[in-house]
């Protein structure tokens, strides 16, 4: 059986690490290469960072900032943002990314996720998607960080990203993103019938939470930032009591890493 992940995620703004909730009201949460430091250690299972305004502010990502990140941490390291070609990808990987994360620009250009698949192999694709169900009850697709909504639905484009080459899904519920309510189980869970693995992004708060979306959204890993930034909870603490509820994780720490 293979063991769930949970990935703490850098949204990364003007160098620093930032949170906030429904994808407004943006604060300080530190130090981005502190912050992969110590969740290295703490013993997380990959690393998600997230350029958050570089689509926006139509930039490339920060990699230098990248590099000093990836220098100090030992495990699977993903990144995005103002990422639109693949000399894009080759770059970030050069500075340290293990996987990249396309987003607005595989939207708007959908043959970019064949070509990043096609050079760099599909483990190294990451098709994030942020969707906001509206009051019909359908999930749509956001772009530019939850700036522009569009008409699509969020699982027929999951699938054509999938169909066209990514290798994993990074979902991220605008619903439920900062409320620490719980992760969006219903929308993950349709997605999780995809060929690839799926990322739960957006409501954790407690360790139950984790739980329910290993369980019943069918997660294969649970992303989350602000209860670990701000210390609500623990990530050796969250796999002890997830081995507890008989959820296959790997959780030991990397309290020897070095960096």
């Amino acid at each position: 059986m293979l063991t769930k992940r949970i990935i703490p995620c850098l949204d990364v703004k003007e160098g620093r690490t930032v949170k906030g909730v429904n994808f407004e009201n943006i604060r300080d949460a530190g130090d981005p290469v502190e912050l992969g430091s110590f969740y290295a250690q703490q013993g997380a299972d990959e690393l998600v960072f997230l350029d958050i305004t570089a689509t926006n502010e139509k930039r490339k990502t920060l990699r230098e900032l990248v590099s000093r990140v990836a220098r100090h941490i030992n495990i699977p390291f993903t990144v995005g943002g103002g990422i639109s070609s693949v000399e894009d990808v080759v770059a970030l990987l050069q500075n340290g990314a293990d996987k990249i994360s396309v987003n607005t620009s595989a939207f708007k250009s959908p043959q970019l996720i064949n070509e990043l698949a096609k050079e760099f192999g599909s483990q190294c694709v990451v098709l994030a998607i942020d969707t906001r169900q509206e009051a019909d009850g359908n999930w749509y697709v956001y772009l530019n960080g939850g700036r522009v909504k569009t008409e699509a639905d969020c699982f027929r484009w999951a699938k054509e990203g999938v169909d066209r080459g990514a290798g994993e899904i990074l979902l991220t519920s605008m619903n439920h993103d900062g409320t620490k309510k719980g992760f969006a189980v219903d929308i993950t869970l349709q997605l999780a019938s995809l060929s690839v693995p799926v990322i739960a992004s957006g409501g954790g708060g407690t360790m139950e939470h984790f739980t329910d979306v290993f369980r019943q959204g069918k997660a294969d890993a649970a992303l989350a930032a602000s209860i670990f930034h701000y210390k609500e909870i623990g990530i050796p603490a969250l796999k002890q009591y997830l081995q507890q509820q008989g959820i296959v994780v790997r959780w030991e720490s990397n309290e020897n890493f070095i960096c």
